[in-house]
């Protein structure tokens, strides 16, 4: 589903350049969940975008279903991105003038898909994440929880193969981001979508399949096998040597 092959990033830091990423690889199998962590300032973020297509690496290539994201211009990329990725945000991305349907419709609406059916499939994915009362509320009109629900659902309306989280609960308060949490995992495992959650949420990275630690902008440790296949046996998503990799 996702490889990644020697991907190095490195920006320009006054008169020195300055290596955010360097020779990362890794590979991830369809349908499992996959975590990364580390400390703030390893690159977790940096390499989510790239991963989604969001930013161009300096060297290395990321392939998703075996598509080369390096050699396509920005129009392949956004196509790319419409069709297989879903992408969940921190800070919840919502169009504030729209609707909580309209903002769930929005991926569909720009691929051209018939109204009817996109608010159908919009409204049912509101109503699985809790939000059945609130669908025709706007953005500032909703808790941050209740904002986060609608770009989860957003994020599966055109059923992507992979969805990357950015600190899908990093906003949010304990309550509320375990509740995120929950639906996030239910979500994924009724589409069958492959997941990866950048978190510093110990609990939130234990509860996936494998966990990759970044540290100084290399892989420090990784959970699951090197071709990222399912986990491994023995590994349990709730155990402490999986929370302990994390506050590691």
């Amino acid at each position: 589903m996702l490889r990644v092959e020697d991907l190095t990033k490195t920006y320009q830091s006054g008169d020195r350049p300055l290596t955010v990423l360097d020779r990362v690889t890794f590979e991830i199998e369809p349908g499992t969940s996959c975590a990364i962590v580390g400390p703030s300032g390893s690159g977790k973020t940096t390499l989510l975008g790239l991963c989604a297509g969001l930013d161009r690496a300096t060297s290395g290539d990321v392939y998703l279903k075996d598509h080369s994201l390096r050699i396509l211009d920005e129009d392949a990329l956004a196509v790319i991105r419409n069709r297989h990725i879903g992408f969940v945000f921190q800070s919840f991305q919502l169009i504030p003038t729209l609707t909580a349907l309209e903002n769930v419709m929005v991926p569909m609406e720009l691929r051209g898909a018939g109204y009817e059916e996109v608010s159908a499939r919009a409204e049912r994915l509101l109503v699985e994440v809790g939000l059945a009362g609130r669908i025709h509320h706007y953005p500032t009109q909703l808790s941050g929880g209740e904002q986060q629900r609608v770009g989860m659902a957003r994020a599966f309306i055109h059923e992507p193969d992979i969805l990357f989280a950015d600190e899908p609960t990093g906003n949010l308060d304990e309550e509320t981001g375990s509740q995120i949490e929950e639906i996030l995992f239910d979500l994924n495992q009724k589409e069958g979508t492959t997941l990866v959650i950048v978190t510093h949420d110990p609990e939130l990275a234990a509860q996936c399949d494998r966990i990759i630690r970044l540290k100084g902008g290399r892989v420090a440790t990784d959970s699951g096998p090197a071709a990222g296949s399912a986990a491994p046996a023995g590994f349990n998503r709730n155990s402490r040597s999986a929370k302990k990799m994390v506050d590691s």
